[in-house]
């Protein structure tokens, strides 16, 4: 187990990863393929999402577990929220295969309490591998966590991450995977149906996101990985994504293909890749460059030239850990209050196959500083609506969308906010003045039941809708 800084370059590992090698025998079998509602390889190019093209689900757990089962990731239910990948690499001899299981947790579903001068929690991780009703391998670890400050323990990233080497023979498994936060009863599984593939001599490992690795040195030993199990990178914070591939043996390949695929089987990006030699074997850790996929889930394809089979992992460039992205269409909603119809209609309009053009011109449009790397108006605006969906839950269903939230993201804070309830706390119906000097416009919403149910009225949405008009305009 790692508690680890996924923004973080290079990494602070904050505590000491804990990894079993366990050998277990089974049948053997040679379908490459995992069973359905598992994790592992999907089915094919493209998907729901990708191709420079955006879209976001409302972030409620629920939402972000479906999207990453979507993925092809294991997805707990229950009331922590984990997400687990499972990764093939080969091992020196056919009748097994070495897999990887790593399952990550964000650090606030956990009871921290002050430990000294550190917060501490522990968690009991459990794994159980079945074939038919025979029980083959049960791992179960009590986990401690210890943070430096009380601002670790409320993070949403995958800031925990525990992990698993098995060794299994091909064939077909039942994999449960279960979380308790020992602190409290909360807690989350899940079981999943596993196709463990035989991997040939000359057949590449899964292509496996992660934060950072070192190669194995001999066929017969571990590569020091810490996995990435949500295969996520952020839109605007990450410029690459780690890739770890392997290939062990004589006749282990030395040169590979990568292809990235996005929505509509939209191809995004080819390049080759030479991989090194490395003890018994070739392997390297590839930055795939995180602005040459879309936004939203893409296909990463990796081949060996010459041979049929390709190896494929679903990745997701999203724009924050609580705004996953399903699909281009849906991004449209979210960028209302961003710019103008007329700059969004242009974006709507392209192809799949021009997308990738028309999100980078679009980028250039509304870049306020376009000396930079990034375009911090972007950046800014969905740092506004991951603030609103926090600062305004209790407004409505989805925070940003609320009254409140509407005008925070359209607008940003007010420059003088009036509540008052401030001088009449036993007022039942008040009132907040939100003024913003720039536009000489002040919105007034009233909370008519005293229960924190801000609303605007008729005319404080006509006005509001006037200030962000005219703020729009001003961005041209």
């Amino acid at each position: 187990m790692r508690f680890v800084n996924p923004r973080a370059l290079p990494l602070r590992i904050r505590s000491v990863v804990t990894t079993t090698l366990a050998v277990l025998a089974a049948c053997s079998g040679n379908r490459p393929a995992v069973g359905p509602g598992s994790a592992g390889t999907p089915p094919g190019p493209g998907g729901a999402a990708g191709a420079a093209g955006i879209g976001v689900v409302p972030g409620s757990p629920a939402d972000m577990q479906r999207l990453y089962r979507s993925m092809g990731l294991i997805a707990g239910t229950g009331a922590i929220p984990f997400v687990s990948s499972v990764s093939f690499l080969r091992s020196p001899t056919p009748d097994s295969t070495l897999t990887l299981i790593a399952l990550s947790l964000p650090s606030r579903v956990l009871g921290f309490t002050r430990q000294g001068e550190r917060y501490g929690a522990s968690y009991v991780a459990r794994l159980e591998v079945r074939q038919g009703t025979t029980v083959v391998k049960v791992i179960e670890a009590t986990e401690k966590v210890l943070v430096p400050t009380f601002r670790e323990t409320a993070r949403t990233d995958e800031s925990i991450i525990w992990q698993q080497f098995l060794k299994l023979a091909p064939g077909r498994y039942s994999v449960a995977l279960s979380i308790k936060d020992e602190s409290s009863i909360r807690n989350a599984s899940e079981e999943v149906q596993l196709e463990v593939p035989r991997l040939a001599p000359d057949m590449l490992g899964s292509p496996l996101p992660v934060y950072e690795a070192i190669p194995r040195a001999t066929a017969d030993s571990l590569p020091r990985i810490l996995a990435r199990p949500r295969a996520t990178v952020v839109f605007g914070q990450d410029s690459v994504l780690p890739l770890y591939l392997d290939a062990v043996g004589s006749a282990a390949p030395t040169r590979v293909h990568v292809r990235i695929m996005g929505e509509g089987d939209t191809r995004l990006f080819d390049t080759d890749i030479e991989l090194p030699a490395r003890g018994d074997g070739h392997s390297i850790t590839y930055g795939v460059p995180v602005a040459k996929m879309g936004i939203g889930i893409n296909t990463l394809l990796v081949s060996v030239p010459g041979r049929a089979d390709t190896a494929r992992a679903r990745v997701l460039v999203s724009l924050g850990d609580d705004l996953p992205i399903a699909s281009f269409d849906e991004m449209f909603s979210y960028l209302r209050y961003f710019t103008t119809a007329d700059r969004l209609k242009t974006l709507r309009d392209a192809t799949p196959a021009f997308r990738p053009e028309a999100w980078a011109a679009f980028l250039k449009a509304t870049d306020p500083i376009p000396g930079t790397a990034e375009n911090e108006g972007l950046r800014d605006y969905f740092a506004r609506i991951r603030v609103a969906n926090i600062r305004f839950r209790d407004d409505g269903p989805t925070g940003w969308q609320s009254d409140r939230g509407t005008a925070f993201v359209a607008l940003g804070d007010p420059d003088n906010m009036f509540d008052s309830g401030m001088t009449d706390p036993n007022a039942r119906v008040r009132q907040q003045i939100w003024e913003y000097r720039e536009l000489r416009v002040q919105i007034v919403f009233v909370d008519q039941t005293g229960f924190g149910r801000w609303r605007l009225s008729t005319q404080g949405r006509a006005e509001l809708d006037n200030a962000i008009r005219r703020r729009m305009a001003s961005r041209q």
